[in-house]
C-alpha cells in the first residue's frame, strides 16, 4: 500500500510548512509556506548562510541606518522564498511584517514591495501568496490586494468569524491553525483530546463545511499541526501545510488513510453570517481563544523578525 503521505497527496494538496530546502526537496510538496520564524530557522542552515552573506554584502552598498537593516532582512526573506520557488511547482507564501498587522495601508504597500522584489528575480506574482495576519485591518488590505490581482494567504485563523470575513473580502486562501487551538484548550481544560474531538480539527471542519455549503471559493489550508492524527483527521481538506517531521512520519506509515472531508460530504447548510467590522470585532471579543492566539501569534512573528534584524545589524557592523 502507498504511504499515508502519498494517499494524502491523492486527495489533498500538500504544502510544506518550512523554509528547509533539503526537506522540501525530499518530500516534494506542491507549495511551500514561510513566516518570520521559519525564515529565521532557514538562515541558520548552510544554504541559508549563503543567502544571508549575499544579502549583507548587498546591504553594505546602501546608506547605513535602520532602513538598511530592514531592507537586508526583507532581501533575506525574498531570497528564501525565491529559492523555494525554484524547488516547488506551485506557490510560495511570504509574510508581511507582523508589526504592520493593524495598518491596512502599510500592509498593502509592503505586499506590493514584496511582489516587486520577486518580479526583479523573474518570479511572477502568480507564484507568490502574500501572507497576512487575519486582523480586520489585514483582511481589508487583502481585499484591496486581491482586486489588484495579488493573491493572499490570510494566516492566524482561529475562528469562523475570521474565515467569513476573509471570504467576504475575496481572499484566495486562508490558513486556519489546528495545533495552536488545541494548545489553548489543553491548557484551559487540563486534558488531552483525541483527533476527532480535537478543538482545532473541529474548527477547521466547521470552516470547511461553511465554505463548501455556501459555495465559497476561498481555499481552506489547515495549518499548525501537532500530530499526524490531526493531519489524518482533516484528510481531504483543500490543502494542508505540514512541517517536515510530520511529513516524514506520514511518508513512513503505510496504513490506510480514509478521506474525512469532501464537498459531497457536507450535508447541512449553516446559516449565512454577515461580517461587517462591528460584527467581526464583537465575535472576536466573545472568543477568548481566538483573541488570545491571534495576538500571541502576531507577537511571536514580530519577535522573530526583530531577531532576524538583530542578526543582520550585527553582520552589517
Amino acid at each position: 500500500m502507498a504511504s499515508k503521505l502519498d494517499q494524502l497527496k491523492a486527495m489533498t494538496t500538500v504544502v510544506a510548512d518550512s523554509g528547509d530546502m533539503d526537506a522540501v526537496k525530499a518530500f516534494k510538496p506542491v507549495d511551500c509556506t514561510t513566516n518570520p520564524t521559519l525564515v529565521l530557522k532557514a538562515v541558520a542552515s548552510p544554504a541559508g548562510e549563503t543567502l544571508v552573506t549575499e544579502a549583507v554584502a548587498w546591504g553594505r552598498k546602501l546608506p547605513q541606518g535602520s532602513d538598511t537593516v530592514t531592507a537586508v532582512a526583507d532581501r533575506i526573506a525574498i531570497s528564501v522564498g525565491a529559492a523555494l520557488a525554484g524547488i516547488v511547482p506551485g506557490r510560495v507564501s511570504t509574510e508581511v511584517d507582523a508589526d504592520l498587522s493593524f495598518d491596512t495601508a502599510a500592509t498593502i504597500a509592503k505586499a506590493q514591495q514584496i511582489i516587486a522584489a520577486y518580479a526583479e528575480r523573474g518570479i511572477d506574482k502568480s507564484r507568490i501568496l502574500i501572507k497576512i495576519a487575519a486582523t480586520w485591518e489585514g483582511i481589508q488590505a487583502a481585499k484591496v490586494l486581491q482586486s489588484q490581482g495579488i493573491d493572499c494567504n490570510l494566516t492566524l485563523i482561529f475562528s469562523l468569524a475570521q474565515a467569513i470575513a476573509c471570504a467576504d473580502a475575496g481572499v484566495f486562501l486562508i490558513s486556519p491553525f489546528v495545533g495552536r487551538i488545541l494548545d489553548w484548550h489543553v491548557k484551559a481544560e487540563g486534558r488531552s483530546f483525541q483527533p476527532d474531538e480535537d478543538p482545532g480539527v473541529l474548527s477547521v471542519r466547521a470552516i470547511y463545511d461553511y465554505y463548501k455549503s455556501h459555495g465559497i471559493k476561498t481555499i481552506v489550508m489547515a495549518a499548525s499541526f501537532r500530530s499526524t492524527g490531526e493531519v489524518e483527521a482533516l484528510a481531504g481538506c483543500d490543502r494542508v501545510t505540514v512541517a517536515p517531521p510530520l511529513l516524514k512520519a506520514l511518508a513512513e506509515d503505510d496504513g490506510d488513510l480514509p478521506r474525512r472531508l469532501s464537498p459531497e460530504g457536507v450535508t447541512s447548510k449553516p446559516e449565512t453570517l454577515r461580517m461587517d467590522e462591528k460584527s467581526f470585532r464583537w465575535a472576536m471579543n466573545e472568543n477568548a481563544m481566538a483573541t488570545e492566539k491571534l495576538a500571541e501569534g502576531i507577537r511571536a512573528f514580530a519577535k522573530d523578525l526583530r531577531e532576524l534584524c538583530r542578526i543582520v545589524a550585527e553582520r552589517l557592523n
